[in-house]
């Protein structure tokens, strides 16, 4: 039986992209200024649109997918007598795979011959959305659901994350960094680099002063830590809050280092993610070593 790749709108991918590679997917939802939307890639409301609001200081929530929206949602995917991988937005991030394994649990007995894998990505943003392509590849080549599920589950921590952001406004507010460091690193322009963990969580790593060199050291950690180093081969994202210069300077960057690297998509950073980084958020993605704390 054929079956069907799936995520949630965090993936911070085009519809376009969603479509190309095949991969189905359901929407989070957010809260701007007390009227609350569903994460649709921006389809009603623009990116401009969204982090307009960001700018002008909007107060922001998001929301996970409930457990019955994930039962209504999985039970039209069955409906098309296909099986399910569905891949969740981190545990380390959200709580959005106990939802979706609460929500498979209880289509079982509805469906007792089908198939509804549920997969931790351990990523998050355009890291997920490396993540499903991966799997929508393999898929291609011929990878049958249950092997494609343990792999999933045994390589989701080689998708590499780094970013940093040159605004710690929506940091300070989610509490990701102390607002005398926010003061600090603005007044100094200190620039926080990041990761994401082996546990699927956001990581501070060094401060650096200046955007330039900050954005710099995303292409250093490339290097340090992709496949082969300079002659690296494989998918590479970048995604991006409203700050598309700084992400078109690292992927000119990463493309005149990684010879063999041709195509770098810049998605714009969803809205789901994008309430809690504000603008001026820089990410790279890439596949590599595995996560280490370190």
């Amino acid at each position: 039986m054929s079956y069907l790749i799936s995520t949630c709108t965090t993936a911070d991918m085009t519809p376009e992209m969603f479509e190309k590679i095949d991969v189905r997917y359901i929407g989070f939802h957010f809260v701007v200024n007390g009227k609350s939307y569903t994460d649709d890639l921006y389809r009603n409301m623009s990116a401009k649109e969204f982090y307009g609001y960001i700018r002008n200081g909007a107060d922001t929530s998001t929301s996970q997918v409930s457990v019955g929206e994930y039962v209504d949602y999985f039970r039209d995917l069955l409906k098309e007598g296909k099986d399910i991988l569905h891949v969740c937005l981190s545990s380390g991030i959200s709580n959005t795979v106990q939802s979706a394994n609460a929500a498979a649990k209880m289509l079982k007995s509805e469906y007792p011959d089908r198939k509804i894998y549920v997969v931790d990505s351990l990523c998050a943003s355009s890291g997920v959305g490396v993540f499903v392509t991966l799997l929508s590849q393999k898929r291609a080549e011929g990878v049958d659901i249950d092997t494609l599920y343990q792999w999933a589950k045994d390589n989701c921590r080689s998708v590499q994350h780094w970013f940093c952001s040159t605004d710690l406004t929506y940091y300070i507010k989610g509490g990701r960094v102390s607002k005398v460091s926010g003061v600090i690193g603005g007044i100094f322009e200190i620039c926080p680099l990041l990761c994401v963990s082996p546990e699927g969580k956001l990581k501070p790593i060094s401060k650096i002063r200046t955007k330039k060199k900050v954005l710099t050291a995303l292409v250093d950690k490339m290097e340090q830590h992709a496949d082969n180093g300079r002659n690296y081969a494989g998918l590479c994202y970048i995604s991006n809050s409203d700050c598309l210069e700084d992400a078109e300077f690292v992927r000119d960057l990463v493309l005149s280092r990684f010879k063999h690297v041709k195509d770098i998509p810049i998605f714009d950073i969803g809205t789901t993610i994008g309430c809690h980084t504000g603008t001026g958020t820089v990410a790279l993605f890439f596949t590599g070593d595995e996560r280490e704390d370190s």
